[in-house]
């Protein structure tokens, strides 16, 4: 009998999202509800395991935790990629790394929620009404006729520009390999550097993937480059933007505000700078977090396990030559 642990099941539903049983004559599972951050701790509790299901970068398998995990054959990560697995560890270890898919729209459709309540002032709104405080207090914002700027116009980036379209913005585009052709192909002008898209946009939302060119890509001087009256949204990962600028920038009113769900450290220590800050709302890494997007996990994390099982992995990651 496999042994086999579920990670970081935070809401506790992997079991209910899939059709275990397909694998439960060979497979025995532990389902892991909280999040295990330190690593003699993690060591302890998952070495006798032969297959791990990790949820996305929750819990980083680094060259350490990999070598330190002598019965584990099988890792499966939820998501089509995970930067947080070091694959040619796996690969020396002889440790399988299989992937699932998910589903597209639901980091795009949170980016949305998240500037719709920027500029409307919701949060604020929601606990004035709770509180019986002065009706209608404050004026909000408009997005017909502002600047959005995508910093990444992919799978979810052109999701997000579309939608700009839809709200009649004028869209602005910039990555590394964007082309104009690309750009106009989602309703956005390509703009000609980084820093033009951060001086004139009046949203600017964040859709690269993390990796060592877009670590630290919007710092101090970046936000500097913003207007006051600016709004970034951020819901890629964590790094890609420097929490400490970004809270200074936010206390010094030299941004309107920021929506953030992705941290350098997950979850978000409670003590922790961002949660202090006035005009930023934060969401615990829940881009993701939707029924669709788990079924999509876990049904296909169930096909990697029952497909190796079999000797015929599939969906596998290999290091990059």
């Amino acid at each position: 009998m496999q042994r086999c642990a579920i990670l970081d099941d935070y809401q506790n539903v992997a079991l209910s999202m899939a059709d275990w049983s397909r694998i439960g004559s060979e497979v025995d599972v532990t389902v892991f509800n909280d999040h295990i951050t330190d690593r003699a701790d993690q060591i302890a509790a998952l070495r006798d395991f032969d297959i791990i299901v990790a949820m996305r970068e929750r819990t980083p398998f680094d060259a350490e935790l990999i070598a330190a995990l002598p019965k584990l054959r099988l890792l499966v990560t939820t998501g089509a990629r995970n930067a947080s697995i070091d694959l040619a560890a796996c690969a020396a270890h002889g440790i399988t790394v299989s992937s699932t898919g998910g589903v597209a729209g639901a980091t795009a459709e949170l980016a949305w929620a998240l500037m719709l309540a920027l500029t409307r002032n919701i949060p604020a709104e929601v606990r004035d009404f709770k509180a019986g405080d002065r009706w209608q207090p404050r004026l909000s914002g408009d997005l017909v006729g502002k600047r959005l700027g995508v910093i990444g116009l992919g799978r979810l980036g052109s999701r997000v520009a579309r939608v700009g379209v839809a709200f009649d913005m004028d869209v602005v585009a910039w990555s590394r390999s964007l082309t104009a052709e690309a750009a106009a192909a989602a309703g956005a002008t390509l703009a000609p550097s980084p820093d033009e898209l951060l001086r004139t946009s009046d949203y600017v939302s964040i859709h690269v993937p993390l990796s060592d060119s877009s670590r630290g890509l919007i710092g101090a001087r970046e936000l500097g480059l913003m207007r006051p009256t600016a709004f970034l949204v951020n819901t890629s990962r964590g790094p890609i933007v420097d929490e400490d600028a970004l809270v200074d920038a936010l206390n010094g009113g030299r941004l309107a505000g920021a929506a953030v769900d992705v941290f350098e450290v997950e979850p978000l220590p409670a003590d922790h700078r961002l949660r202090k800050v006035e005009r930023l709302i934060g969401t615990p890494h829940i881009g993701f977090v939707t029924r669709a997007t788990y079924e999509v996990f876990f049904r296909e994390a169930v096909e990697d396990i029952a497909a190796w099982l079999k000797g015929a992995p599939i969906r596998t990651l290999v290091p990059k030559a």
